[in-house]
């Protein structure tokens, strides 16, 4: 497919030219933009000088029953939305339930809401792998004033903004209860992933072009022939600028004569979602052993100088830095940079290594940064950081800047700082010089043996084990330059959040819990 002229600029990352409908105080998708860079470029209000004065505007509680840990989508936000009661700026969250919500940004209140209707039926119960319910974080396209989210059944519904009601499909998209992850949408046409074979859904990346509702158009791009491969990163499908769409694969077979790309990172065009590059670490034999998979995280794709790059991770603790337009160069094993460790020095595949998704931010010095969201302990071979900001037991976030290398005059990461306790930390949102960071307090034991796969036999937690969990979620702002703390919201939210994210637009930040609830914080007195 060619993309048109007039496309391209809102596809870009913000420093390269962002298009008009960009500009508005919104916050459309998973990560604020096609990329994931989680910029919120737009923001005016929130500053390092006045985010010590934030507090809780308003929390929710909405009707919505969690399917084992999943509960709420992360937040996606429209401004400007002519609804009965008017113009307003609107919240959306999709519930585990197949429940989904609309709600006035200013108090919280609902504006309006859907229970979509399933005539499918689940073969087996729910479980903390296979959660059946709304798994994927919608994304708005502004211009047609529509809201699209997958049902738990699979189908693909449009919602007008102000209403709620059907302005596309039902479409069947993707199999019932299949697990699918944040939806992306660039000019016309709906991406997410698949992963864990939940639904028998086969892992890969699957598109829909919703241009023309009465004949749309479903493909697919497969990773694996089995279950393996599953692309279950937070954000989903990552597009870069350069008209190719990313994802991380997890564990399973590699054999790329045979169509299988396991723990490798995946270019393909954008529309018809045609293979056309890859990059596999040399050493995903043990990445295979050890359950290392690198589709539990998202890639970021962003430009620096006159490179776009991507960067990605992955549970074996070390970051990749690719070009994006030749990932792995000819070979498919050279990225142009690898960290050492930063994590896991355990060797274990539960709670530990690089999870979520990474950020990436440019500063007003013309700096180019990314931060990556760091699960337990620091490593002994982690690289000397300039800056620390105190013990990290559970987690942290890891700040680099992109440099180049004095011999190749590639890019490379270079470590910049480290923030201090963060007990599981989800991906980052960035604006006006803040670092926002969510400290989700989940559970993230998978078994009872503390997930080494030297063990002879593994015991899989059971969901209610899982969620007997005293730990709150706690929002953090840090300065994004140095990871200083500027704000926490210690005790204020009542529980954890699984796999969840932030949202920002106009001043305020938004944020769901296990318990159904968003809360949503901004300055006193605004």
């Amino acid at each position: 497919m060619t993309l048109r002229p007039s496309v391209l600029p809102r596809i870009s990352f913000a420093w390269l030219c962002l298009s008009t409908w960009l500009y508005a105080a919104d916050w459309l998708t998973f990560g604020h933009d096609p990329q994931r860079s989680g910029w919120a470029v737009e923001e005016k209000v929130l500053t390092v000088q006045n985010v010590s004065g934030l507090e809780l505007k308003w929390k929710i509680q909405v009707k919505n029953e969690p399917k084992a840990l999943t509960a709420l989508t992360a937040p996606v936000i429209a401004s400007e939305v002519t609804t009965p009661q008017g113009i307003k700026t609107l919240v959306y969250v999709a519930g585990s339930s197949n429940s989904f919500y609309a709600l006035d940004a200013e108090n919280g209140n609902i504006v309006w809401s859907r229970t979509l209707e399933t005539y499918a039926t689940a073969s087996k119960e729910s479980d903390w792998l296979c959660p059946q319910g709304i798994n994927a974080t919608p994304v708005i396209d502004k211009s047609m004033a529509i809201v699209y989210l997958i049902a738990v059944d699979g189908r693909l519904y449009g919602l007008d903004l102000g209403t709620g009601k059907n302005r596309c499909g039902p479409i069947q998209f993707v199999p019932p209860f299949s697990k699918n992850w944040s939806l992306n949408l660039v000019d016309g046409i709906i991406y997410t992933s698949l992963s864990q074979g939940c639904g028998g859904g086969p892992s890969g990346i699957y598109s829909l072009d919703v241009r023309d509702p009465l004949r749309p158009m479903i493909r697919g791009l497969l990773v694996s022939k089995g279950g393996g491969g599953g692309i279950w990163g937070r954000g989903g499908p990552v597009v870069g600028k350069n008209g190719r769409i990313y994802a991380a694969t997890g564990d399973g077979p590699f054999d790329p004569p045979t169509g299988e790309y396991s723990n490798t990172i995946l270019a393909a065009s954008l529309g018809d979602l045609k293979l056309c590059d890859y990059y596999t670490p040399t050493n995903w034999r043990d990445i295979l052993r050890y359950d290392w998979d690198l589709g539990c995280t998202s890639p970021v794709w962003f430009a620096h100088q006159n490179y776009h790059l991507l960067s990605a991770g992955g549970k074996e603790g070390v970051v990749y830095l690719m070009d994006a337009d030749s990932l792995g160069d000819k070979d498919h094993q050279t990225p142009l940079y690898i960290t050492p460790r930063l994590a896991n020095d355990e060797n274990t595949f539960e709670g530990k290594g690089v999870w979520g998704g990474l950020s990436a931010w440019r500063d007003l010095q013309d700096q180019t940064w990314v931060y990556v969201p760091i699960l337990g302990p620091v490593s002994k071979r982690a690289p000397k950081f300039p800056k620390t900001n105190g013990p990290n037991p559970h987690g942290s976030i890891m700040a680099f800047k992109v440099a180049l290398d004095g011999a190749s005059k590639k890019p490379i990461l270079e470590p910049a700082w480290i923030s201090g306790e963060l007990n599981v930390p989800e991906p980052v949102v960035i604006a006006n010089g803040i670092v926002w960071a969510l400290s989700n307090g989940e559970d993230v034991r998978q078994t009872k043996e503390g997930g080494i796969i030297s063990y002879q036999n593994l015991t899989l937690l059971t969901v209610e084990q899982r969620k007997d969990n005293p730990n709150r979620a706690v929002l953090y702002a840090l300065d994004a330059q140095s990871g200083k703390v500027l704000y926490q919201s210690d005790s204020v939210m009542d529980t954890w959040a699984h796999f969840g994210g932030l949202a920002l637009a106009n001043g305020r930040v938004y944020v769901a819990d296990h318990n159904s609830q968003i809360y949503c914080f901004g300055l006193k007195g605004k």
